[in-house]
Formats: C-alpha cells, sequence, structure tokens
C-alpha cells in the first residue's frame, strides 16, 4: 500500500502505546493531509469553534473518560504537524457543525448461521481512492480492523476487532449537541471492548456530546451471534436487535427518536425510502453479496442509494462498500471500491 492511494496489497499494520499508534496514523496520512484540508469546507467552518468553551468541554470529557484516544490524537498531530488542539477539533466536527460531511447507509440481518452487516461509507469526493485499511494492535486490548480516514480517529466508518465485534457508523445531524464525550472517541472505545455486551455498555453509559448510529454485531455470552442496531444520541439510547434484513441512513428512526432535533437531508430520506422499497425482496436470509448489490443501487425516484454525483447534494460520494460476516470464529472483512472486489480479511475472535 502506497500512502493512502489504493487498498490492494495488506492493510497497513501499527500497535503499541497510543502514541505509536498516532505517530504512525499521522505518517500514513502526511502525504495528502495539507490538501484534503485546504480544501475542506467543513475544517474550515470547525475551525471557527477554536478556543471555545465548548471545544475546551469536549476535550476535557475525552480526557476523563477516554485518555489514551485524546493521546492518540495528539501524536498523530504532531506526525502532521498540526497543532493538537487542532486535530481533536477536526475529530470533533460532528459536535460542531452538526451537518458534518460523512453519510453511509448501512444494512444488517441475522439469520442462523451468522450475523451480516453491510455498508457504504460516504464522505467527501475528494477521499475517493485517498482512504486505508488499516490493522492496530493497542498494547492490551484485542486488536481491530479498520477503515481510515487520514487525520481522523479509526472506528467511525466501518471496522472489525479480534473480540469479534463488527461496527459500522452512520452519521446522524444532531441540532442540540451537549458537552460530554465525542461520538468519534466512542465509536473507538466500541473496538477496544473485549465483549459485544461490553461495546453495549459503552454506547449506553457514557455521556455523550452528540450521536451516532452503531450496527454491531458480536457474540453475546451464551455464543449466539446477534445484531443490534443503536441509536446512541446526547439525549437518548435505543437499542434494538436485528433479525430480518434492515437498513440505516442518516437520521434517527427508531421509536422515540420524535422529541430530538435533527437534520434530515434529502439524500438520507431518499436512501431511507429506496431501502424500504428494496429489502422486502431480500427475503429473510439474504446473501452477503445480495446486500452489497443492494448498497450499489443507483435506481429509484431520489437521490441514490449508491453515490458518485461530484455534485451530490450533501458533498458525499460512496468511497467503499464494505460486507462483515460475524461468526463465532470472528468476522470476514471484504471491501469494494468503485464496485471491484479490493481486500478480504478474516478478522479471528481471539487472534
Amino acid at each position: 500500500m502506497q500512502g493512502l492511494k489504493t487498498f490492494r496489497g495488506p492493510a497497513s499494520r501499527m500497535g503499541g502505546t497510543p502514541e505509536a499508534i498516532g505517530q504512525r496514523l499521522g505518517a500514513l496520512a502526511r502525504p495528502i493531509f495539507e490538501a484534503y484540508m485546504a480544501q475542506s469546507s467543513a475544517w474550515a467552518a470547525v475551525s471557527r469553534w477554536r478556543g471555545s468553551a465548548f471545544a475546551q468541554q469536549l476535550r476535557a470529557a475525552a480526557e476523563q473518560y477516554f485518555p489514551a484516544y485524546v493521546a492518540e490524537i495528539d501524536a498523530m498531530a504532531a506526525s502532521l504537524g498540526w497543532p493538537a488542539h487542532d486535530l481533536f477539533l477536526w475529530n470533533c466536527r460532528g459536535e460542531l457543525i452538526h451537518n458534518a460531511p460523512d453519510g453511509c447507509t448501512t444494512l444488517a440481518v441475522r439469520t442462523p448461521e451468522a450475523g451480516l452487516i453491510a455498508h457504504n461509507e460516504d464522505g467527501d469526493p475528494w477521499l475517493r481512492g485517498r482512504c486505508a485499511v488499516v490493522e492496530i494492535q493497542p498494547e492490551g486490548k484485542p486488536g481491530f480492523v479498520s477503515f481510515y480516514y487520514p487525520g481522523s480517529l479509526p472506528g467511525h466508518t466501518f471496522a472489525a476487532s479480534h473480540a469479534g465485534i463488527a461496527q459500522a457508523i452512520n452519521n446522524v445531524r444532531i441540532r442540540e449537541p451537549r458537552a460530554g464525550v465525542p461520538r468519534m472517541i466512542l465509536a473507538r472505545a466500541v473496538l477496544d471492548a473485549a465483549t459485544l455486551a461490553d461495546a453495549l455498555a459503552i454506547l449506553r453509559d457514557t455521556p455523550r456530546a452528540s450521536g451516532f448510529h452503531h450496527t454491531l454485531g458480536g457474540v453475546d455470552a451464551s455464543g449466539e451471534v446477534r445484531v443490534h442496531s443503536v441509536e446512541a444520541t446526547a439525549q437518548r439510547t435505543s437499542i434494538v436487535e436485528v433479525g430480518a434484513p434492515s437498513g440505516h441512513a442518516n437520521h434517527l428512526i427508531h421509536a422515540g427518536c420524535e422529541s430530538e432535533a435533527q437534520i434530515v437531508t434529502d439524500s438520507s430520506r431518499d436512501r431511507q425510502a429506496r431501502l424500504a422499497e428494496l429489502l422486502p425482496a431480500l427475503g429473510v436470509r439474504p446473501s452477503g453479496e445480495a446486500l452489497v448489490r443492494t448498497l450499489q443501487d443507483r435506481a429509484g425516484a431520489g437521490l441514490p442509494i449508491y453515490r458518485d454525483d461530484p455534485r451530490d447534494p450533501d458533498d458525499e460520494n460512496t468511497l467503499a462498500t464494505a460486507c462483515m460476516r460475524v461468526e463465532p470464529r470472528g468476522v470476514t472483512f471484504d471491501v469494494w471500491q468503485n464496485g471491484v472486489h479490493a481486500l478480504g480479511l478474516q478478522v479471528a475472535r481471539g487472534g
């Protein structure tokens, strides 16, 4: 793998202390990071929060609950030659600008054989072909494989850990954030959890600053594979177990979400509606290939599920598609770019 330009070949590997991991993540991103930030309207908006009381509260909450991830971000910043507080701001973009350009569509199902989670990672069109998959082994933790945006803490995209946990994240645009742990920090914490129950407890019990939708798959205490749809926001945590095929775009849809102020974009509304049209045809036991085909859909009356229009109204394109098959032995992790299978890994449980 050269820099962040291709998925071909093995994932970039790193491990050790938070500082060692952050240094390697920064080195991987360094060739393109300045150009990425220079063209990013999201960074232009986020940077206006420098020195704000709210930004300081977010950092204080992150340091209180998860100091290792703050240390990792700070080391990444040093490796990139960026001020630590600036890079921390960038990793709080969902709290600071509400309409951050990180989209995504996720499908999930549990069959008697396995749990399946399929995911379109939608982000800044400039990043097409410029992201990577990383393998990270933190000291004393299970270790994980994750899609990596340059300069962002891994975990807020799609990932699988050696604890047998698979996670796919959907941006939700919360209008009323509050002081608490930033959502990208929490998404990373899930990947260091020892069990599925621990991961769910992190999302349920930690004071949150804004919100994400997490699709989590793993093995419960009895050895059964489970898949959960989790809307974890500043106001509430809704955990729904997935059985039949389900889908989630970029707004809250669980019962009880009506009282929470959020932004629902045309793209998110159209993708959710298109999923409602397509899911019944999948039946109750679809294959991973069928889920991936659904995520490549460009039809329907509105804006498409698969996004490759440079004029996308949310300023997002599909950067990669993943399918993660969760079994008691671990997670089979496959990635496509531009409709072509680009990477396949076995993330063994306990391995």
